[in-house]
């Protein structure tokens, strides 16, 4: 795969998108620069530095780590276009104004490489308009890049050309906002608010008209638009709230501005809806202004009575019968919401059929297939299913029949008929828009398929849409061994995959049998190992529900000899005779962060969170956390990284492990210690696998040798005396509960080697020992029998 080597990124404009679009440019490591207009008072780049600075405020963080910040470089347009020059990519993302816009690029255009891609970040002008300012030579260099708020955590990169455009610029810039980003890219026509934003706010027009048909509050449609529907937990009103009413006014304004009766016969929805404009007019723009549709008053979430324009408390919920028809197999969920005669199930149904409606009208001129359409609609707006998914699981014709009738009812938004292509041909011939083939595409009347870069062959199992041929990674490859909760295999015979297929990937006993035999089975014919899952979930930490019955059994000491053998099963993947690469993606909490410490070295996607949470349930790290921290101390301390003292960088995993601290990125778990800087952090989800297997067969290869089990010195009792003077402080000043103490102590005293002089050598072992110990007795402790009660019955941490 060849790569544009982009060595430097130039962001126009340090708004709250140029801003987070720099941000997440340096959690990837590319440096950036970011422009904004001269100011009159302070240093010229003043703008952009206070933006770079609030970057390390804004929740939630558009930074892996607050420390990046500091890699950004401020920049302004009076003195510094010249250093464009450097820059092998300029994403323009100023106000959403055209004239604006195209002002900047009579400015910057002398001064771009002749090399570089030039993109504008909008969310729905036209992009030829735009080209139009830009030099004959540039126009074939330019294009439109729409990233999605907030871009450090949203998927959805739209890519938009112009007729000039030279495909071989988006082929490029598709390869590096995939693989060097992380984003899932969709090529979108130049249409108004293009894919994702074209369906998502015509669905959410939708929504508030059908929501005031039936008269239903704002927090009922949250709560059925939801979840529960298998959307953004946030459901409509909230999300609208987030990103800002003044942004959704504008997306709104661009299709009433851009489009007409004549090209869009939905156009009579388009219309700004009441409330929203009584919103912006008062200056409640949503969650910036700290109320929109919204109002969070100390604990209490309140919601705007629309009659009263007052805020009142928001407790409606989705109908009992409602949320029961919602969890039925597709077609059946359809058919009960269509005929029932609850106002919320006739809801439901009616922006499902809008939805269905809407996508299918316009599918041949906002999108290439209907592949596209739902992945945007899935990556940009957090579904479960795209529009088209939905209406072919339920089945095509059936549900088509349905949308027609309604239209014929005068029940739908408009009277346009769905286009024939729906009845007819392949699509009714294949029963849906998706297909072993390929997705389908009005335009040339066929099914067409992925996209064929050379960067999709690092996602080994790539994301796609139901209905199309993919391989079940839980199926795929040869199989070496399974047992109900873990599945071992290989797709070369060189590495062996150990998939975790509990729920959570939690660690019961059978993991522990299952990870024990794929280590066995590398040694014994493999090159390497790599632990992955196909999901967001490395693991969620220990299964304390399936040791219930031996602990109701035998109490602590049933429970000690199976905590050995997780202890075990960390020591033996330390000293695999084969290289284990732990392949993190999403939660590696607890166990999940013990299992991964222990490994040779980690590949974890940048959206991974790593910590050791036991205390939450009123335990210590028991799997050899505490001794992978005393290890690291010691290591560090004799690396001279902490001035050969242990107990400095001790203080720091000590903290981080009674205090159940997460990193809340890869960036951030690299800062706390549970990851290193061999480590590789992959920005894509899906070129997780891929890389590490790479990295399991280039450590085999090297000639990877596991490292020697060597003695490691500890702090001993006068480190855990200088630890306990801070705890009772604490305690004292009612910062933490009694138990809390109890808890931090013992931690203390196992990552300081217990009641031993200071220097004292010591091993895993030993140290493992420990904790065993001291997890055990907190096993027996009432306080801590409580918390385990509560979190087993809530989900929640009980703090007693």
């Amino acid at each position: 795969m060849n790569r544009f080597n982009v060595r430097q990124v130039a962001v126009l404009g340090a708004g709250v998108m140029g801003a987070q679009i720099a941000a997440h440019l340096v959690n990837v490591r590319v440096p950036v620069l970011l422009f904004d207009l001269p100011s009159k008072e302070g240093p010229k780049s003043a703008i952009a530095l206070k933006a770079i600075d609030n970057l390390k405020k804004i929740k939630p963080a558009p930074l892996g780590s607050a420390k990046e910040a500091a890699r950004i470089q401020a920049a302004n347009y009076e003195e510094h276009l010249d250093l464009l020059a450097g820059c092998d990519l300029v994403i323009e993302a100023i106000a959403e104004r055209m004239d604006w816009k195209r002002d900047l690029y009579a400015k910057m255009a002398p001064h771009v490489a002749a090399h570089a891609i030039v993109a504008s970040n909008t969310s729905g002008l036209s992009i030829t308009q735009l080209s139009q300012a830009l030099p004959e030579d540039l126009r074939p260099r330019f294009c439109g890049i729409h990233f999605f708020n907030p871009p450090r955590y949203m998927a959805l990169v739209e890519l938009i050309a112009t007729p000039s455009t030279d495909a071989q610029i988006l082929d490029q810039l598709e390869t590096f906002a995939t693989s060097t980003l992380g984003k899932s890219v969709v090529r979108a026509k130049d249409t108004p608010n293009f894919i994702a934003n074209r369906v998502g706010i015509a669905g959410m027009l939708a929504t508030m008209t059908e929501a005031q048909k039936f008269g239903l509050s704002f927090d009922v449609v949250d709560d059925l638009t939801g979840k529960k529907m298998g959307r953004a937990s946030s459901g409509t009103f909230r999300t609208a709230d987030v990103v800002g009413l003044d942004t959704m006014a504008h997306v709104i304004n661009t299709l009433q501005t851009t489009l007409s009766p004549q090209t869009d016969p939905f156009y009579g929805n388009f219309g700004t809806p009441e409330v929203l404009q009584a919103l912006i007019k008062a200056g409640a723009l949503g969650q910036k202004t700290r109320a929109g549709f919204y109002k969070k008053e100390g604990q209490n979430i309140l919601r705007l009575d629309p009659a009263t324009q007052q805020y009142v408390p928001s407790t409606g919920k989705a109908d009992p019968m409602v949320e029961r028809m919602l969890k039925k197999p597709a077609g059946e969920r359809l058919k009960l919401l269509r005929e029932s005669a609850n106002p919320q199930a006739q809801f439901v149904w009616s922006i499902l059929r809008d939805g269905f409606h809407y996508a299918a009208v316009h599918l041949q001129t906002i999108a290439d297939s209907a592949r596209d359409v739902d992945l945007a609609m899935r990556w940009g707006f957090g579904m479960k299913q795209g529009p088209f998914e939905l209406w072919q699981e339920a089945g095509w014709l059936q549900v088509a029949h349905w949308i027609q009738e309604d239209i014929q009812a005068g029940k739908a938004l408009c009277g346009a008929p769905l286009p024939s292509w729906v009845f007819e041909g392949p699509v009714a011939a294949a029963g849906g828009v998706h297909t072993a083939e390929g997705s389908y595409s009005p335009a040339l009347g066929r099914f067409v398929g992925v996209s064929g870069l050379p960067v999709y062959a690092r996602q080994l199992f790539r994301e796609t849409v139901k209905g199309a041929k993919d391989a079940d990674p839980l199926k795929s490859g040869t199989e070496l061994f399974k047992n109900d909760e873990v599945r071992v295999w290989t797709m070369d015979g060189e590495v062996v995959i150990a998939s975790i297929t509990a729920k959570l990937h939690l660690i019961s006993p059978a993991v522990v049998q299952g990870l024990q035999r794929a280590v066995e089975l590398a040694e014994a014919s493999h090159k390497a190992m790599v632990i992955w899952s196909p999901d967001d979930v490395f693991s969620a930490g220990a299964n304390l529900e399936s040791l219930m019955p031996v602990y109701m059994k035998a109490g602590s000491k049933g429970i000690a000899p199976e905590e050995k053998k997780l202890q075990d099963l960390m020591l033996r993947i330390r000293y695999a005779q084969v290289p284990v690469v732990a392949a993190m993606r999403g939660l590696a909490l607890g166990g999940g962060c013990e299992l991964a410490v222990h490994c040779a070295r980690r590949v974890a996607h940048m959206e991974s969170y790593v910590g050791l949470v036991e205390v939450g349930v009123g335990l210590l790290p028991g799997a050899g956390g505490l001794t992978y921290i005393a290890r690291r101390a010691a290591e560090m301390a004799a690396a001279g990284q902490s001035g050969s003292d242990i107990l400095a960088f001790l203080k720091e995993g000590f903290t981080s492990a009674a205090m159940a601290k997460v990193g809340t990125s890869a960036l951030e778990s690299r800062d706390i210690g549970y990851l290193l800087d061999s480590d590789v952090i992959v920005p894509h989800k899906d070129e997780l696998l891929y890389v590490a297997l790479q990295q399991a067969r280039a450590m085999a290869d090297s000639g990877y040798r596991a490292p020697p089990k060597a003695l490691f010195p500890v702090v001993g009792r006068n480190g855990v005396a200088t630890i306990q003077g801070q705890l009772a402080n604490m305690r004292d000043g009612g910062f933490i509960s009694a138990h809390d103490f109890h808890i931090a102590k013992l931690i203390a005293e196992v990552v300081c080697g217990g009641d031993v002089d200071a220097g004292s050598m010591v091993t895993e072992d030993y140290l493992m020992a420990l904790e065993r110990e001291r997890f055990c007795s907190l096993l027996d402790h009432p306080k801590t029998q409580e918390r385990i009660m509560g979190m087993l019955s809530t989900g929640k941490p009980v703090r007693n």
